[in-house]
């Protein structure tokens, strides 16, 4: 079995305010792995600790108690953040630079240069779509336009982990589109991509396991299959069946000539609806 690209192992986060004796939990005993080469969904709500996770499996921020590892490295170890590539919500670039000027600084950042470098830009600006508007400065591009920049100045060092912010907040459909397709090249591509979002259907559409998130704890996690099925429920498919045949179903449909059952399976919710179960239950627990 291949090393986890993230192992977080009874994470917790304790933080005090002020200068009272008060504290709040943010992250509560939490447990998860993302596998390399998939693309791993965290989702919440505000104030659920998907910041705070992220920032711990990032390095920014030491646990209170356990572990966050990538690759098998702990997060805290600068080995570790050199497999890393980060893209925050709100990226701040310098709006007088141009796109490949852009990935350029970073570049160097990163200790490549010379050819290396070039080739290196001249492949990402073709990978985000952006080799028309390379030599633009970016304070002209669209706010699709400098996510998918900020998305490739995150994988300018060719990291091993891409871990993405909220990467379609604020962008048009379009724009989501693209960095939804970008997304899921990247994992064609083999890297391992976590993403935190509020944006239901973008999770549903691109990660291969979600995990949720609530009041600091893991509520449920699994693939998309196993999340939105209806356990309780099947629906049968039945093929050259009469109103009759449907109407009396496991009795007659083994005797009636022609008549089979083509397919059985759980029906399946949607990851909103979920979601909402899921943060209702557990306001009651919590109230």
């Amino acid at each position: 079995m291949s090393e986890p690209a993230v192992e977080v192992k009874n994470l917790t986060k304790v933080f005090s305010i002020g200068l009272k004796k008060e504290y709040v939990v943010a992250i509560d005993n939490l447990s998860f792995e993302v596998k390399a080469g998939e693309v791993y969904g965290l989702i919440g709500p505000n104030g659920s600790g998907k910041s705070t996770t992220m920032k711990v499996v990032l390095g920014l921020m030491a646990a209170s108690k356990g572990s966050a590892k990538v690759f098998g490295l702990d997060s805290g170890d600068i080995r570790a953040r050199n497999e890393i590539g980060f893209l925050p919500e709100n990226p701040y670039f310098y709006k007088h630079l141009t796109g490949a000027e852009t990935l350029q600084f970073y570049g160097k950042l990163c200790g490549i240069r010379g050819s290396a470098l070039k080739d290196r830009i001249a492949e990402l600006l073709k990978l985000v779509d952006l080799e028309g508007a390379a030599n633009r400065r970016l304070g002209g591009y669209s706010k699709g336009m400098l996510q998918r920049i900020g998305l490739a100045q995150s994988l300018i060092q060719n990291p091993r982990l891409v871990i993405l912010d909220e990467p379609t907040a604020g962008v048009d459909p379009i724009g989501s589109r693209q960095i939804r397709d970008l997304i899921m090249k990247l994992r064609e591509d083999g890297y391992t991509v976590f993403l935190c979002s509020h944006l239901l259907e973008q999770v549903q559409e691109v990660c291969d396991r979600v995990g949720i998130l609530f009041n600091g704890r893991m509520r449920r996690e699994g693939t998309l299959d196993e999340l939105i099925a209806i356990e309780n429920q099947t629906t049968m498919t039945l093929e050259n069946a009469t109103p009759e045949l449907i109407a009396e179903i496991h009795a007659l449909v083994g005797t009636r000539e022609g008549a089979r059952i083509v397919e059985e399976r759980h029906p399946r919710t949607s990851l909103e609806h979920l979601f909402i179960q899921i943060a209702e239950r557990s306001r009651k627990e919590n109230p």
